[in-house]
């Protein structure tokens, strides 16, 4: 009895031995592909960042072997509602188009006057000036007069917290582009903010741009070489585009860059705010 009882120890020890053993490859076999997915996400990004590299070259797409690989996603920062540049010094031109696109959001009259107010009051340098629907600051709200620091700090001002909780909510804004919205890569609902936009009018602007696929930034778009290019596009006179000639732009030199990169199963991203111009300058950089 003795005998068969050492034998069961050992043979428990052999097995728990040896699944400790199997414990231990499968951390380090995915630690690896943690670390390879990290180095191809950043290959990528690397990729992305040279002078040369437009949105649609092919070379923003590559397999490495069976199990790495890389995708990356380059797009016009230009094309998102720079928040500062459009409550700067509170010109109500400027400030329409982001309560228009407020508007087409869905926010209601009420809701979106006291958001407007507040958040007009949180950049505002002054701190003797009180918008009418925005609250008074107290031991527990402050606002910084002072610009955005980000786009999330737009959880922080009074009025906006539901609207930031919904999903998505933040991918037509931003503070690092060069201010003017940008035709090339603007989204439909941003379009529509500007003042004179028609819903048909962007609808076709968007299909020329776009190209058969549907997908801004891919090898199928029609390209547009000037901003009157982009007026006849939309339909626009002279007389209709001098009147939001101030309000856009066309190929701003800022771009979001997102960089995934897959090792197996395991995928990791990067995703990077870029000037690119004579020389590269970044922006912000984020690990997601």
């Amino acid at each position: 009895m003795l005998s068969l009882w050492a034998l069961f120890l050992l043979s428990v020890m052999v097995i728990s031995w040896a699944l400790d053993i199997d414990s231990r490859l499968a951390l380090s076999g995915n630690a690896n592909r943690v670390l390879a997915a990290e180095a191809m996400a950043s290959s990528g990004a690397d990729v992305a960042l040279h002078p040369n590299i437009a949105p649609g070259s092919p070379n923003l797409h590559r397999q490495m072997g069976d199990r790495d690989s890389y995708e990356v996603r380059v797009t016009g920062e230009g094309g998102r509602l720079n928040l500062n540049w459009l409550t700067a010094g509170e010109d109500p031109t400027r400030v329409a188009i982001l309560r228009r696109y407020l508007s087409l959001k869905g926010i209601e009259l009420n809701d979106l006057d006291t958001m407007m107010d507040s958040l007009l009051d949180w950049v505002s340098p002054n701190t003797g000036l009180h918008h009418l629907n925005a609250p008074e600051e107290t031991d527990d709200y402050h606002p910084a007069h002072a610009p955005l620091t980000s786009v999330e700090d737009l959880k922080k001002v009074f009025g906006w917290a539901e609207f930031t909780s919904r999903p998505g909510w933040d991918e037509d804004f931003t503070i690092n582009s060069s201010g003017p919205i940008d035709l090339a890569w603007a989204s439909r609902d941003v379009l529509r903010a500007v003042p004179g936009m028609k819903d048909d009018s962007v609808d076709r602007f968007l299909q020329l741009r776009r190209g058969p696929d549907g997908i801004d930034g891919t090898a199928d778009d029609i390209p547009f070489n000037s901003l009157p290019d982009v007026k006849s596009a939309l339909g626009f006179n002279d007389q209709q585009f001098q009147q939001i000639a101030a309000l856009v732009g066309f190929k701003d030199q800022v771009f979001r860059i997102l960089s995934v990169g897959k090792s197996g199963d395991v995928t990791r991203s990067v995703r990077m705010v870029v000037r690119k111009g004579g020389n590269i300058q970044l922006i912000s950089w984020k690990e997601l």
